[in-house]
């Protein structure tokens, strides 16, 4: 089977080098065009270019899948199936058309739920139990198309969005590459999607980190796991952001009001808690504009007025 392999981020990279290592023909690798990153804002590579470049693939980095000429190059490589894996552009139905067994998209959820661009914070968000991966065609819709297969795992309680991203991107590497093999014996064939059930999960913009401290702890505790590592959930101190990176819901009673710290020092394991509106949120790290993070421990040594102050 010849493949086109399109995608971007860290995600991708796992699903990509299963694809090369089972000997798969992928005779170009599509991904975003370089962009600024890191203080010195110089232009980087994505990882996917990045493993492509290391494989010796053809690298293709248009801005847009919309003009003529892009799918007159898709349509000369003559792909059996487009592979897409978090590619960050918009397929159009010019692009759609053109592979034999149509584009293949790993998806990091359990499709209908949680269609979208941030499936894996959404899921962790709303509290789910367990995640996965779905193998679907796509369509011209977002995240609508009909599923070949899925796998599942759960969602732990010290998971981030970096964390389970990690383990979905290894799950779908493998789920996909079952998949392939089962279309090219002609033993499978996608299953339209439930219409109950579905849900959305747009892409995150950097104002959701804010923590609101009239919420509740588990929801705040969720918060900080579904933005790390961005946007980072954060909150202001002494007129400094101040981003929490690890927490835990505490279910001990609290008088004061929201966003109060409190019991510092008071337990070697939480050193100190933060009230919200329902419930107390234990601190184990934490990082202060213009600090390196550290622990709650660490920080609190250089927190001079920080016991009794009301976060936001």
């Amino acid at each position: 089977m010849k493949l086109v392999f399109m995608g971007t981020p860290e995600f991708a990279v796992p699903i990509l080098r299963g694809l090369i290592g089972a000997g798969y023909d992928v005779s170009a690798v599509y991904t975003r065009p370089d962009a600024p990153a890191g203080r010195g804002r110089s232009l980087t590579a994505s990882p996917v270019k990045a493993l492509a470049d290391s494989s010796g693939l053809k690298i293709v980095q248009p801005r847009s899948l919309k003009k003529p000429e892009v799918a007159d190059e898709l349509r000369s490589l003559a792909p059996d199936a487009i592979i897409v894996a978090a590619y960050g552009l918009i397929l159009p139905q010019s692009v759609l058309q053109i592979p034999v067994h149509g584009c293949i998209n790993v998806h990091a959820s359990l499709l209908p739920r949680h269609r979208g661009a941030a499936p894996v914070a959404a899921a962790i968000l709303a509290g789910d139990e367990f995640t996965g991966i779905s193998i679907m065609r796509m369509d011209a819709g977002i995240d609508t198309g009909p599923v070949f297969a899925t796998a599942s795992i759960p969602i732990c309680d010290n998971d981030t969005t970096g964390s389970l991203t990690e383990r979905l991107a290894y799950l779908g590497s493998n789920l996909l590459l079952e998949v392939l093999s089962r279309i090219t014996g002609g033993e499978i064939s996608p299953a339209p999607q439930p219409a109950a059930g579905a849900t959305y999960a747009p892409m995150l913009a950097k104002e959701q980190g804010c923590i609101d401290w009239n919420r509740s702890a588990i929801e705040i505790w969720r918060q900080v796991r579904a933005f790390q590592p961005w946007p980072g959930a954060f909150t202001t101190w002494d007129g400094r952001l101040l981003k929490l990176i690890e927490t835990q819901p505490l279910d001990i009673p609290a008088a004061a009001p929201a966003g109060t710290v409190t019991a510092l020092a008071g337990r070697p394991s939480m050193p100190f808690e933060i009230v919200t509106g329902d419930g107390v949120l234990g601190v184990k790290r934490l990082q202060l504009e213009g600090k390196k993070a550290a622990t709650a421990e660490e920080f609190l040594r250089g927190a001079r007025g920080l016991a009794g102050a009301i976060l936001g």
